[in-house]
């Protein structure tokens, strides 16, 4: 049996399956996950990353541990073997402690997709968290031609992000050669949420009725102190209004 590919080059990792084109009749129902704002202009969908953030307060917390006791434990400035290991497992600890808690105090929360359908464009606001918490950790805006967008499903199999996740892919206008990749839904575990979404996208930047009634309306606590969320603003006027 032959394996099946994607269209789009090149494919995505964990790729399962391209969805139908933004231009073609839409056969399932439009339905939203979530949704921060739509009108006849423009529609915002946050992008809620599946993170326990109870667990960031915890291994923030906990690895001011053993950096206490080897503060009390040091008796000496010198750098003596054992003075060396203990500055670099102080170092370890603090950056362990500043990436959890930058992560928790400024890291956004939902970062969202904007579709404007007068215009037909869509802004993604994309934040870059590393894993070196004392590099800067960029936020930008990418603009992009509804066109040249196209979507795709990925099944992510790992035992702490199992489900489905809603891929668009850009390409070179006119091609399936593929410039850039964006999330458009976390890891779901229902599959149909993700056809849903997707549905819904495409019959909006259409022109289509479509409904404003998301399914899911509840927002976690641990979402809303730290939004941090700050579209630029002249990016915020154009990806809102139907022209200049």
């Amino acid at each position: 049996m032959a394996m099946k590919e994607s269209r789009l080059i090149p494919q995505a990792s964990n790729w399962d399956e391209d969805l139908p084109e933004p231009t073609e009749e839409q056969r399932v129902y439009p339905r939203l996950i979530r949704v921060n704002k739509i009108n006849d202009i423009w529609m915002e969908i946050p992008r809620y990353e599946n993170i326990t953030w109870g667990g960031l307060w915890f291994f923030a917390i906990i690895s001011f541990i053993p950096l206490c006791i080897v503060f009390i434990s040091i008796h000496d400035l010198g750098f003596s073997y054992n003075s060396f290991l203990n500055v670099i497992f102080i170092f370890i600890s603090i950056s362990v402690s500043l990436f959890c808690f930058r992560t928790i105090l400024f890291v956004p929360r939902g970062t969202p997709v904007r579709f404007n359908r007068k215009r037909q464009k869509v802004y993604v606001y994309e934040h870059q968290r590393g894993v070196w918490p004392w590099k800067r950790w960029p936020t930008t805006i990418k603009v992009f031609n509804w066109a040249d967008i196209h979507g795709e499903r990925v099944f992510m199999a790992g035992r702490a992000d199992y489900g489905h996740r809603l891929y668009c892919a850009v390409c070179k206008p006119g091609t399936y050669e593929v410039l850039d990749r964006f999330i458009l839904s976390w890891t779901v575990g229902d599959i149909n949420m993700i056809y849903g979404l997707w549905s819904h996208c495409c019959q909006y930047m259409q022109g289509k009725a479509v409904s404003d009634k998301p399914l899911k309306t509840d927002v976690p606590l641990s979402w809303t102190p730290f939004k941090n969320i700050h579209w630029p603003e002249d990016i915020d006027r154009e990806s809102t209004t139907a022209s200049d």
